[in-house]
C-alpha cells in the first residue's frame, strides 16, 4: 500500500492534472533524515528530523487535546511559535508520555539538540513521539540519535522519515504530489489508539506554495479527514500534525490538494489498523443536528459487533440498529428496520465499503470511516508489551 498510485481510496478526489512523485523527495524547501538509535526492538531508524532549508517557513501545528498528553506535545503547546516552526524531531518506540517532570526535562533537551544540530533557535523546533507509554528515555541513545539525523537531512529523507515513524504500522504511508506548479509532500503514521480529537497519531506536510496564515488550511483538511477516522475509539497522548510552507514556488496552494493528501493518509491510516483487512464507511442520514449525526455515525464505527461484522461480510442490520440507537438514548427514533439501514455491500469482496441509516428525524449528516475488528489485532495488543 505505500507504493504507487497514492490516491488509491474511492472515497478520495484528487484535483484535476494531479502528478504523483517519488515519495522520497521533499516538497522544495525541505529536507529529512533518520538513524537508528535503539527505540525499536528491530534496530530499524526511529529518530528523525525534517526541517526547511528555506529562508522563509510558515506553519501550522495541531496537538492532541488529550488530557494526559505526552511531555513531547505539552512542550510544544508551552514553548513553540507555532506559526514559525522550522524543524521537527520526533522518535518512534518510546512515546515520552506519563513520565513526569523528567520526561518533560528530556524533551526539552532533544528540542535543544535538534535546534543545535540545525542551527535554529529552539522555539522553531517542534518535538514528537510515538510508542510505549510510561517508560523512562534512554536520553544518551535519543539525542545521539537526534543530533545524527540532523547530520544527515538531505531533500530526498522522506521515505527514510515516514519509515522512522512507523511502530506497528504494516507499512509506510507517504507521498510527494504535484499541482499546478506546486509540490506538497506529506508522510504520517498510525495503526491504533486512533479516534482524534482533531489530528491522528503523527502526520508531516511540507509545500512549496506560498501560504500567509496555514493554520485555517491545516485545520480545515483536518476536518475532514483525520477528524472523520476511527480504528478503537483511543484518542492518544502523542497526536501531531505539522504543516509547513516554504513558498519557493511562488504560487497559491491548489484547491483540494491538501485535504485530498490528508484524506488518503487517514484512509490508509484505517486500512493499516493493527489486523485490519477492511475499511467502512457509516453514513448517517436524516439526523436532528450535525452533532445528533456525528454521534450516531461515531457509535456504529466504533461498534464492535459492528466492526466484527465487517470483518465477518455479514450484513447484520440489527447490529447497525443497536449502537445507532444507544448513541441516541432518551431521545424518540423510528424503529430502524431494513428500509432505514442498508449494510448490504457487507457481503461484498471489496476491501472499501459503505454502510448508510436514516434515522427519519431530520435533515444533517454525517459520516465516519472506521476499520473492522478481527483476530489479529487482539494479538497485536495482547503482545504489545510483553
Amino acid at each position: 500500500m505505500s507504493g504507487f498510485p497514492f490516491f488509491s481510496s474511492r472515497w478520495v478526489e484528487p484535483p484535476a492534472g494531479v502528478e504523483e512523485l517519488d515519495p522520497a523527495q521533499l516538497a522544495p524547501g525541505f529536507a529529512a533524515g533518520a538513524v537508528a538509535c535503539g527505540l525499536k526492538p528491530s534496530g530499524k531508524t526511529d529518530a528523525a528530523v525534517v526541517t526547511a532549508t528555506s529562508e522563509r517557513c510558515d506553519s501550522a501545528l495541531l496537538l492532541t487535546p488529550n488530557a494526559s498528553a505526552a511531555a513531547p506535545v505539552r512542550l510544544c503547546r508551552e514553548s513553540c511559535d507555532t506559526g514559525a516552526i522550522r524543524a521537527a524531531a520526533v522518535k518512534a518506540g518510546n512515546a515520552n508520555a506519563s513520565t513526569g517532570e523528567q520526561g518533560m526535562r528530556d524533551s526539552v533537551a532533544i528540542q535543544r539538540a535538534a535546534a543545535e544540530g540545525l542551527g535554529l533557535e529552539p522555539a522553531g523546533v517542534a518535538v514528537a513521539a510515538t510508542g510505549k507509554i510510561g517508560e523512562a528515555l534512554p536520553m544518551d541513545k535519543v539525542l545521539e540519535g537526534i543530533r545524527g539525523a540532523a547530520a544527515r537531512v538531505r531533500p530526498d529523507g522522506g521515505a527514510e522519515l515516514a519509515e522512522a515513524i512507523m511502530t506497528t504500522d504494516a507499512f509506510a504511508k507517504r507521498c510527494t504530489v504535484r499541482c499546478d506548479g506546486v509540490t506538497l509532500s506529506a508522510q504520517a503514521k498510525g495503526a491504533g489508539m486512533i479516534q482524534p480529537g482533531f489530528a491522528t497519531m503523527l502526520c508531516f506536510a511540507q509545500t512549496d506554495a506560498l501560504l500567509e496564515d496555514p493554520e485555517p488550511v491545516l485545520r480545515s483538511a483536518v476536518e475532514g479527514s483525520f477528524e472523520r477516522i476511527t480504528v478503537d475509539g483511543q484518542m492518544s497522548t502523542n497526536d501531531t500534525v505539522l504543516l509547513q510552507a516554504s513558498g519557493e514556488s511562488g504560487r497559491p496552494l491548489p484547491a483540494g490538494l491538501l485535504d485530498a493528501v490528508l484524506l488518503q493518509l487517514a484512509l490508509l491510516i484505517v486500512a493499516d489498523g493493527e489486523g485490519s483487512t477492511r475499511v467502512g464507511c457509516a453514513r448517517v442520514r436524516e439526523a436532528a443536528s450535525g452533532e445528533e449525526a456525528e454521534r450516531a455515525a461515531r457509535a456504529i464505527a466504533n461498534s464492535p459487533l459492528v466492526k466484527t461484522a465487517l470483518f465477518g461480510r455479514d450484513p447484520n442490520w440489527g447490529r447497525i440498529a443497536q449502537a445507532a440507537g444507544m448513541a441516541l438514548a432518551g431521545e424518540e427514533l423510528e424503529d430502524l428496520g431494513p428500509d432505514h439501514i442498508d449494510a448490504a455491500e457487507f457481503e461484498s469482496e471489496e476491501a472499501e465499503v459503505e454502510l448508510s441509516v436514516r434515522l427519519g428525524r431530520g435533515e444533517a449528516a454525517a459520516h465516519v470511516w472506521f476499520s473492522d475488528l478481527g483476530y489479529e489485532y487482539v494479538r497485536i495488543n495482547a503482545e504489545y508489551t510483553t
